[in-house]
């Protein structure tokens, strides 16, 4: 059940008020009336009696019939119209009751409209901001009052929130540069000790060991500042085909478990968002799909639109996969079981920035695991306006 809004609940208050303001005041009105009326005619016919005794001394008895039937009959047209005027009393105060609480709970959406309008520009705000819009402000106009210590509360919020994105920003760009450099350092040595003649084999040995810790290390702190990267807010959307996107993807998996097939059906797709990270994307789901396979295993790859949805759709076979795991494969530095990863086997962020570069782009994911052992992941991303076609969904 949809809740009422602010405004249709005041709404509501103010004119309930006014009714039942309205509904005292004709009541007591009404009250009033009754009693001066009572009044009035009490003294009006208080003297009535008199005048008949003094008749009866000096008049017929036929004429003092007469002038009783006659007080009976003025009695009996004053009462009907004491009804007649309470009557006609309730009725206009009723509809003039009922039109003014009309006009009352017109007037009360209109006033609270106004009243609540401060809000809708705090909340239009808050929805309109993003990492790279923190520097706008409300700067909200008018009395110290509640709303207005709101709308300051939050610009204060934003001017911290904008300091703590900046130096995010600077972090991840001194630490991209401070960590690869001494790491290409080290790589460009051993890669020299490798290559000389002079140095024993077991230097060669020893070098060749640490040039393959070197090269875990680079993918760590690769994979590490592209989390980083795509939990922020996208700096670049333009329209990406998700079948190129793949093609891309494949085209880097050259060299990887040959014993794996690969099947690519891939549909007309196109996004909008950061080819960059719409890449590294499909890379990683291939990626994780070859490597957590079985020998002579097999990979779908599929792309399309579906419901006014592009989907990128990877799967394949592997070893069974408990779906009450299935949510653990995309936390960083963990794998199947809840167990951490090793630097051996990679630095366990292939997933993690798959679910981060999905979420910046506005799209979920959907994880299944396959009745015969491995996993089914479609990646469900906005399709770009023209692209809105309906396509079946194959895999």
């Amino acid at each position: 059940m949809r809740r009422l809004s602010v405004r249709t609940r005041l709404t509501l208050v103010y004119g309930s008020l006014f009714l039942v303001m309205s509904a005292v005041l004709v009541a007591v009105t009404y009250l009033l009336t009754v009693r001066t009326m009572e009044q009035r005619l009490s003294i009006r016919t208080g003297a009535a009696p008199g005048t008949v005794a003094d008749l009866r001394k000096l008049g017929t008895p036929d004429v003092v019939n007469r002038l009783m039937a006659l007080k009976a009959e003025s009695d009996r047209q004053l009462a009907h119209q004491k009804e007649d005027m309470l009557r006609q009393l309730l009725q206009s105060s009723l509809v003039t009751m009922l039109v003014l609480g009309v006009l009352a709970v017109v007037i009360g959406y209109v006033v609270a409209g106004r009243m609540l309008r401060p809000l809708h520009t705090v909340t239009a705000t808050a929805r309109r901001l993003s990492e790279s819009t923190l520097h706008e402000r409300i700067a909200l106009e008018g009395p110290q009052d509640e709303i207005k210590d709101l709308a300051d509360t939050f610009d204060r919020m934003l001017d911290r929130l904008d300091k703590a994105f900046d130096a995010q920003r600077r972090f991840v760009a001194n630490a991209s540069h401070e960590l690869r450099t001494p790491l290409t350092i080290n790589r460009t040595v051993l890669e020299v000790a490798l290559a000389s003649r002079k140095n024993p084999p077991e230097t060669k040995a020893l070098a060749d060991v640490l040039l393959g810790n070197t090269a875990r290390h680079e993918r760590l702190i690769e994979g590490l500042l592209l989390l980083a990267r795509s939990e922020r807010e996208l700096g670049t959307r333009t329209g990406t085909p998700l079948p190129d996107v793949v093609r891309s993807a494949l085209d880097q998996l050259d060299g990887m478990d040959a014993s794996v097939d690969v099947d690519a059906r891939l549909e007309p797709a196109v996004v909008t968002g950061d080819p960059v990270l719409l890449e590294r994307c499909a890379v990683n789901l291939l990626e994780n799909a070859v490597k957590y396979n079985v020998r002579d295993g097999r990979v779908w790859v599929a792309t399309g639109v579906r419901d006014g949805e592009a989907f990128l759709r990877v799967v394949n076979t592997g070893r069974p996969v408990p779906s009450y795991e299935v949510g653990a494969i995309f936390e960083p530095f963990r794998r199947l079981g809840g167990d951490r990863v090793g630097s051996a086997d990679g630095a366990g962020l292939g997933l993690s920035i798959v679910r981060a570069v999905v979420g910046a782009h506005g799209g979920a994911i959907e994880t299944v695991p396959r009745p015969g052992g491995g996993l089914s992941i479609t990646v469900r991303l906005p399709a770009a306006a023209a692209a809105r076609e309906p396509a079946a969904l194959t895999a």
